[in-house]
């Protein structure tokens, strides 16, 4: 007997250790993914394990070009949340069945067509020899909003018009280049705050505000989340969402230290007073865990032959912890 209950206490830290120690994500850059900064290195999603009895955790942030790249690391097992658009989050949960899922939306905000090209005023001005710079083609936001412009300004068997001009290359890289005003790319569609530093330089122009596109108020970035780690770990799942949650309300309360997290993370030119100024101005960018436009954008996708399944109701497209939200 004695030596079955000093078996069973010896087994009680491997059985609390069940759940993995660490998490992995993986993300692109831009100030809308800014939450998950903050629950990394405010130790929100540590802090939250701890409560929850798992003890120490590890968080590691790695850097993709892109939500479809990152994409590839959770199909591969080599990460357990990534960040894009909400396009790659939904192809994943059509190409999985439903077992990758969105934990929360990130932020919302336009997403800018910006050139340096006087000859582009508006889209019907782009002509076949033209090239966008886009974070990555066909299912990013960035994709998907000049597949809603094409749809709706030259009808709906048009919707891939402008799939040739794109050019897949990093925010920052497209950024570059288009500044430069060299090679053939001369315009990129752009996220904050990328966007906002092409135009304050004064060497782009508006051409398009995906706005005017995809359903106002749309949550356009998203943290999805690999099967093994909301099934395998569904007590660091339930943890790593509520820091998500602390995260948004830190953002909202103490914006200048949030951006000040960003900085660190992501250096910029520009002074930290810029960043916030950008963080806390609703019609640039909008930080929200409650999913918003994710039904329509996903319907669109269906009806454009991207996903092979459409959803009943966006709570198909999120995990449990998000079906309480006044989500669309």
């Amino acid at each position: 007997m004695k030596r079955f209950l000093l078996a069973v206490l010896l087994l009680l830290p491997l059985c609390a250790r069940a759940e993995q120690n660490e998490v992995r994500i993986v993300m692109p850059y831009g100030l809308g993914y800014l939450p998950v900064y903050v629950a990394a290195d405010r130790g929100f999603i540590q802090e939250r394990a701890k409560t929850a009895g798992l003890g120490e955790v590890k968080v590691t942030l790695t850097h993709m070009a892109s939500g479809p790249a990152s994409s590839d690391l959770i199909l591969a097992g080599d990460a357990d949340l990534a960040m894009g658009g909400f396009g790659p989050a939904f192809v994943l949960w059509d190409k999985t069945k439903g077992k990758i899922r969105v934990m929360t939306p990130l932020s919302g905000g336009p997403i800018l067509l910006l050139s340096n090209d006087p000859h582009i005023k508006t889209i019907k001005d782009i002509g076949p020899n033209d090239r966008i710079a886009i974070s990555a083609l066909k299912v990013t936001a960035q994709a998907l909003a000049m597949q809603m412009a094409a749809a709706k300004e030259y009808g709906w068997d048009q919707r891939f018009r402008f799939d040739s001009n794109l050019v897949s290359m990093s925010n920052p890289d497209g950024m570059a280049i288009v500044l430069s005003g060299q090679g053939a790319v001369r315009s990129q569609l752009a996220i904050t705050p990328f966007a906002d530093e092409m135009m304050e330089t004064g060497k782009v122009h508006l051409v398009m505000n995906s706005e005017d596109y995809i359903e106002p108020g749309s949550s356009i970035s998203a943290l999805y989340v690999a099967p093994k780690f909301h099934d395998g770990s569904p007590k660091l799942y339930t943890a790593t969402a509520a820091a998500m949650e602390d995260a948004f309300a830190f953002i909202k309360t103490n914006p200048h230290e949030a951006a000040q997290i960003y900085m660190a993370r992501e250096p910029q030119k520009r002074d930290i007073a810029w960043i916030e100024a950008l963080m806390t101005n609703p019609k640039i960018l909008r930080y929200s865990s409650t999913p918003k436009g994710f039904k329509k954008g996903a319907d669109f996708m269906f009806e454009a032959g991207t996903l092979k399944t459409k959803p009943a109701s966006w709570k198909d497209l999120v995990w449990e912890n998000m079906w309480g939200k006044d989500g669309s």
